[in-house]
């Protein structure tokens, strides 16, 4: 039997380890992505833990928001009130969430504009989306809540400024209907100001 050369070993095992180090590259990414976001599950059941048992409609509705923007990096855990007849006013507070392991107490407020009457007290569940630095939760989120997403009860519309998205997730008491333009303003203190 003839003794492998050098130049014959490297042709055989130089593919072989290409292909190793492209699998292991692989694997680590897509662990990396998996791990830079919340899955559905785990979002669904710190939902229903939030919110308590009997929110009908719950999983749909997280379920639409991940369609819509695939893995949060991050969620808020809040109660928020409001009302309004045509000119509204909502503000909320709560504690983020990240993946990372980050937490921290935010507040909310936020005007309304539109065709928009009547009052409500709610728990708020607020997925957050592509958001890198904690500092650039700190502003406005304009968002159209006549496009809300309603399930059972339970419904979500989306603030959008940039890259970085909220999804809040609303189940209350009260009533308030309508069609109406605001944002939703984030800010690391509380305050009346909702502008």
């Amino acid at each position: 039997m003839k003794k492998p050369t050098r130049d014959h070993v490297l042709r055989f095992a130089l593919p072989a380890l290409a292909a190793l180090l492209v699998t292991l590259t692989a694997t680590g990414m897509a662990s990396a992505e998996d791990s830079s976001g919340y899955d559905e599950d785990s979002v669904v059941r710190e939902a229903e833990a939030f919110f308590g048992e009997g929110a009908k409609g719950m999983a749909d509705v997280i379920s639409k928001a991940f369609k819509d923007h695939g893995q949060p990096n991050g969620f808020i855990k809040g109660e928020e009130a409001g009302g309004a007849i045509g000119v509204g006013l909502r503000y909320g507070h709560g504690t983020l969430q990240l993946k990372s392991g980050v937490t921290r107490k935010v507040y909310w407020q936020g005007p309304s504009v539109g065709f928009d009457v009547g009052g409500n007290a709610a728990k708020a569940f607020v997925l957050v989306y592509k958001l890198n630095d904690i500092e650039k939760l700190f502003q406005r989120f304009p968002g159209v809540d006549g496009s809300i997403y309603v399930v059972g009860g339970v419904g979500v519309n989306y603030n959008q400024s940039g890259d970085i998205v909220l999804a809040p997730i609303r189940l209350g008491v009260g009533w308030r209907l309508g069609a109406s333009v605001g944002y939703m303003k984030v800010t690391k203190e509380k305050t009346i100001n909702p502008f």
